[in-house]
This record gives C-alpha cells, structure tokens and sequence, in this order.
C-alpha cells in the first residue's frame, strides 16, 4: 500500500505480492482495530471499500525505507522485476529525505484518488 499505491481489495490482490485473498481479507479485517489502516467507501459506490493507511502505518516507512534499499542493493541482480520505488532516486536520497519523499508521494496518491 505504501510504495505501490493499492487502495482496494482488488488493487491489492492483484499485486506483485501475490497474497491469498483470505489472508488478505483477515488482515485487513484486524488492521483497523490496529489503528494501521481507516476503511472507507467512495461517495458514489458501497460496495467497495478503500483502505489509507493512518499515522501510525506511515511512522514505519524507515523500516520501509531500510528494508527496499537494502533489497535494492543485494537482491536487484536475481530478480529484475523486482518492485522498485516510484521515485528511482528515493534510495539515495539521505534517509530523513526519502522518508518524506515515500510519505508526501503516498499523501499525494491518496489525494488523486478517484474512486
């Protein structure tokens, strides 16, 4: 949700993380309780719901950060189609920096929805 951008059910299960969609459904059933996610509904659709990850979720993108630069740097040479940062300079950016970046870049998404 936070580098990809998924906001629905169905954004998220036809991601590259290729989870269950009964693991899915039970983790985002717990992940409001959390106060990880807020689940809402567009004004013209209730059938669909739409999850935005909260404060708390958005105060882990240094483990995010860490964890992608890492990755970039000793997993990109075995799997090339690996999901890499919207923004390809956001790795090497200072991390105070990248974090805003990947935190303003997901703000923005959320804004530009039209669902």
């Amino acid at each position: 949700m936070l580098i990809q951008h998924c906001h629905t059910f169905k954004d998220i299960s036809e991601s590259d993380e290729g989870i269950a969609p009964n693991i899915l459904s039970s983790r985002l059933k717990n992940m409001p309780n959390k106060d990880l996610i807020t689940k809402t509904h567009p004004p013209n659709n209730k059938k669909v719901n739409i999850y935005y990850l909260t404060e708390k979720w958005l105060s882990i993108s240094l483990i995010v950060h860490d964890l992608k630069t890492w990755s970039d740097t000793y997993f990109r040479d075995y799997n090339a189609d690996m999901t890499s940062f919207d923004q390809p300079s956001v790795s090497q950016l200072p991390c105070e920096e990248a974090i805003l970046e990947i935190q303003e870049h997901y703000v923005a998404s959320v804004l530009s929805d039209d669902y």
